[in-house]
C-alpha cells in the first residue's frame, strides 16, 4: 500500500531518527561514569624523566603529569583530583585495556597495530618525538651505522625495541640486546658500562644525559630512526570520554594559539573576540556541547597553562634541557601542533 502519512511527517521522520542517534551517542560511557562517580581521574603514567615522575615530596610532575592534571581540571575544576597509577612499558596496555586506569598519557607512540589489535583510541598528538642512541664518547662513535657489535640497552615489548631491530638490519650491521623492565634498571645498565648504546625518544635521552653524574661525557648521535607521535590513549567505547581527553588537549593549544597563558588568562575577561569569549566559557555554547562546566577550557589554563607553557617547563627553554620545541612548535610557526576550532 501506499505511505499515507503527511508529507510534513514523513520529512521529518529522518530528522526524527537522526535525533535519536545523537541523543545515544551523546550518553556517558562506563568511563566518565566511574570518573564522575569517584571524583578522580586514574591516570596512567611512567615513572620517566621530563614525562612524569614523582619530585621530593612525592608529586608527580612532569609533561604528562600536567596533562593528567588538565583533564581533572576540565572535568571537575580542580588539577589535584588525579590518581597518578605508576605502569612499566609492558604493563601499561594492560592498565587500560582492564579498567585499571581510565587515560594512558605515558609516552605511547601512537601506531595501527596497537589501535587495532588493542583496542586504544589515541587522542591528539602531544609530542612528536624520534628515537635516538646516546653513546659514551670515549666509544668515539660519530654516527649510528657505526654502531656494528655494540651492545643495546632497551625495553622489551616496545616500538623502541622494534625500531633497534628493524634499524640495524637494514644497515646490515649486528647487535646484543641488553634488556630490562625498567627504565632506571636499563639506564643503571648503560651506566655501568654493561652496554654501549642506550637507545630510546631523543627527548627523554636528552633529559636523562642532562642528569648524568658527568653529561659532558656522553653523545647523543644525530640519526633519528623513527618518527614517534606521543598521545594519550582510552579503551573503544567510550566515545564521550574520549571526545573529553581530546579536547582537553585542543584546549591547551587553542589557549596558545590565542596568546592564553595561565598568568594572563584572567586578564581576557573583558575580550571582544567572540572566538576567545566563547573559549573562556564567558559566552555559552561549547560547555553546553561537552557536558563540562561552560569556564572548563578557562579551568585548565588556569591549572597548568597553555601547550607552550607545559612543553617549555618540563623540556625546553624553563628546564634544565633547553629542548627546542622543532616539530612541536604551532602550526603558524612552522611546527606541526595545531588545534580544531572551538565553535
Amino acid at each position: 500500500m501506499p505511505d499515507r502519512k503527511p508529507v510534513s511527517l514523513r520529512l521529518l521522520a529522518p530528522f526524527a531518527a537522526a535525533l535519536a542517534l545523537i541523543a545515544g551517542t551523546a550518553q556517558a560511557g562506563p568511563t566518565l561514569d566511574a570518573v564522575k562517580a569517584r571524583s578522580t581521574v586514574k591516570c596512567g603514567v611512567l615513572n620517566s624523566p621530563g614525562g612524569s615522575a614523582p619530585d621530593a615530596n612525592g608529586e608527580w610532575r612532569g609533561f604528562n603529569a600536567d596533562f593528567c592534571r588538565a583533564i581533572a581540571a576540565a572535568l571537575f575544576n580542580d588539577p589535584r583530583k588525579v590518581e597518578f597509577v605508576a605502569t612499566t612499558r609492558q604493563q601499561r596496555f594492560t592498565a587500560i585495556q582492564s579498567g585499571e586506569v581510565d587515560v594512558l598519557i605515558a609516552g605511547v607512540t601512537q601506531t595501527v597495530t596497537r589501535a587495532l589489535q588493542l583496542g586504544l583510541h589515541f587522542g591528539p598528538i602531544v609530542l612528536h618525538d624520534g628515537q635516538g642512541f646516546l653513546v659514551p664518547k670515549a666509544l668515539k662513535v660519530a654516527k649510528a651505522t657505526e654502531l656494528d657489535g655494540a651492545t643495546v640497552c632497551t625495553m622489551p615489548g616496545t616500538t623502541t625495541e622494534l625500531n633497534v631491530t628493524d634499524f640495524f638490519r637494514l644497515n646490515k650491521i649486528s647487535y646484543k640486546p641488553v634488556v630490562a623492565e625498567e627504565f632506571r634498571e636499563v639506564l643503571a645498565a648503560f651506566t655501568a658500562g654493561r652496554c654501549d648504546v642506550l637507545t630510546q625518544d631523543a627527548s627523554a635521552l636528552a633529559i636523562t644525559r642532562s642528569q648524568l653524574p658527568k653529561p659532558d661525557d656522553y653523545v647523543l648521535l644525530p640519526e633519528r630512526i623513527s618518527k614517534e607521535p606521543i598521545a594519550p590513549a582510552v579503551r573503544f567505547g567510550d566515545d564521550q570520554w574520549q571526545e573529553i581527553v581530546n579536547w582537553t588537549i585542543w584546549a591547551t593549544i587553542q589557549a596558545e594559539e590565542f596568546g592564553i597563558a595561565r598568568d594572563t588568562v584572567d586578564g581576557f575577561a573583558g575580550s571582544p573576540d567572540p572566538s576567545v569569549r566563547r573559549f573562556l566559557g564567558i559566552d555559552p555554547g561549547i560547555g553546553e556541547a561537552i557536558r563540562l562546566d561552560p569556564r572548563w577550557a578557562y579551568n585548565i589554563v588556569k591549572a597548568v597553562g597553555n601547550y607552550g607553557e607545559i612543553f617549555e617547563r618540563n623540556y625546553g627553554k624553563d628546564s634544565p634541557l633547553k629542548f627546542a620545541r622543532g616539530p612541536n612548535e604551532l602550526v603558524q610557526r612552522g611546527g606541526l601542533i595545531v588545534s580544531p576550532p572551538f565553535r
